[in-house]
């Protein structure tokens, strides 16, 4: 997790062992495994848990979840074995409610105005473009921009060249990528990984 000095950093949408390695070993706080279907990102529970095993205990394992039934999502957690997760489309509270368990952190995704971190029930806040995971970046410049108080991830359209404006402007606790680091839609770049951790833990 954040030390609460440096941005955190959350790399999302790992397939490989190669991009796990290279996503922690470049100093990543978290990093997403992409659980909800229909993504060129999604991979199974099975694969996810042999992932996760690669992963250090000081970085987090998130599942990336999206429009799928309270009984799916508990029953991917468990199998896959993340201690983080993502619930990302409109899931009420009570979902957040019936996840909660000693020992997992619920991130809370979405696209709208938000006011403050853990109106659900959720320990981080992920504030996203309006079509996630496409790349587009949004204008989270705009002077109608609002940051959320507390604890939120600024994510959409974030790469190595923007992540500092991006902070810079919003004034995010942490970052999270996907499509910014890839070298096609759903392949993960090495290269990019670092560069987008490097310039992260450049922000000051």
């Amino acid at each position: 997790m954040s030390d609460g000095k440096s941005v955190f950093v959350k790399i999302c949408g790992l397939k490989t062992p190669e991009d796990v390695d290279v996503a922690v070993e470049a100093g990543a706080d978290a990093v997403g495994f992409v659980l909800a279907p229909n993504s060129p990102r999604t991979l199974t529970a099975d694969l996810a848990r042999e992932l996760g095993a690669r992963v250090p205990d000081g970085v987090l394992t998130v599942g990336v979840f999206r429009g799928q039934s309270l009984e799916e999502v508990r029953r991917l957690t468990e199998r896959s074995g993340v201690r983080g997760v993502q619930l990302h489309g409109d899931e009420p509270a009570a979902y957040y409610d019936a996840l909660r368990a000693p020992g997992r952190t619920l991130l809370r995704a979405t696209a709208e105005h938000v006011a403050r971190c853990g109106e659900y029930g959720e320990d981080l806040l992920l504030i996203d473009a309006p079509d996630p995971g496409s790349g587009k970046p949004w204008n989270w410049g705009s002077a109608q921009f609002t940051a959320p108080e507390g604890r939120w991830l600024l994510a959409g359209g974030l790469g190595p060249g923007n992540v500092g404006e991006a902070v810079a402007a919003t004034g995010a606790w942490g970052v999270d990528v996907s499509s910014g680091v890839e070298r096609e839609r759903g392949v993960k770049s090495p290269e990019l990984i670092r560069a987008f951790i490097k310039a992260a833990r450049a922000i000051v």
